[in-house]
């Protein structure tokens, strides 16, 4: 069952017209499984609990992103931030038109569906590409740098930075992705997002790490991934 999209968020109320447009995260990966969906959801709700009003648009035909709210929904868990499916090619004219509502929009992109991509970048301030600490990976960014490099020639202010995702804690794969990332012509964020239960445990109740274990690591994480992303935005 889908989430529809809040009816305050059809049209751009009068007293906010002028009003500058909230920034749009979009998290991208033309390769499936590098946590993209849990990244969004995670990074949407911790801006919303430091007090930013999100909007999450579920633009992967999948709609992973949408069945974790209706999970929330149906636990009876408080509701951060609105979460609407807006899986199509028309996501550049829309994504503008919600920021008018929101201070942050955050994109759960899809994978290997290069129009859908494309108009996510064409709506982005931001991308971010979560990668998997292994060189399948890195070797398959290549075509979301090609992506993001064509949409710089209509929004050479788009910026994109690499997430290090699902890193396996205690050994050095992280510190070796890093370094073969060093090549590309977009930085990776200091901060790393590691594989942990809890964030498994979470997604499985429409709950964030946070409210699963407060004092985790993954929470930290997750604060930390935001408080870079704002530096970023700055």
């Amino acid at each position: 069952m889908a989430i529809q999209a809040d009816p305050e968020l059809q049209s751009v109320s009068p007293e906010r017209q002028g009003r500058r447009p909230g920034k749009v995260i979009a998290l991208l990966n033309q390769k499936g499984g590098a946590g993209k969906t849990t990244l969004a959801t995670h990074l949407a709700g911790e801006l919303a609990l430091q007090g930013s009003r999100v909007t999450l648009l579920d633009a992967d035909p999948q709609g992973s992103a949408l069945d974790w709210a209706q999970r929330r929904l149906q636990s009876g868990q408080e509701r951060l931030y609105g979460v609407f499916g807006l899986a199509r090619d028309s996501l550049h004219q829309e994504a503008p038109q919600i920021a008018l509502q929101a201070d942050f929009v955050v994109i759960d992109g899809p994978p290997r569906v290069a129009a859908l991509a494309r108009s996510a970048l064409l709506a982005a301030d931001l991308v971010l590409i979560p990668v998997q600490p292994s060189a399948y990976d890195v070797w398959a960014s290549h075509e979301m740098v090609q992506l993001i490099t064509e949409a710089r020639v209509f929004r050479p202010q788009l910026r994109a930075a690499f997430v290090i995702n699902r890193r396996v804690v205690g050994t050095v794969i992280g510190r070796e992705a890093r370094a073969a990332l060093a090549d590309q012509p977009f930085a990776a964020l200091e901060t790393e997002v590691s594989q942990r239960i809890v964030f498994a445990d979470s997604v499985a109740g429409g709950r964030l790490a946070c409210e699963v274990a407060p004092q985790c690591a993954a929470a930290r994480e997750v604060v930390a991934l935001a408080q870079a992303v704002r530096e970023v935005l700055r």
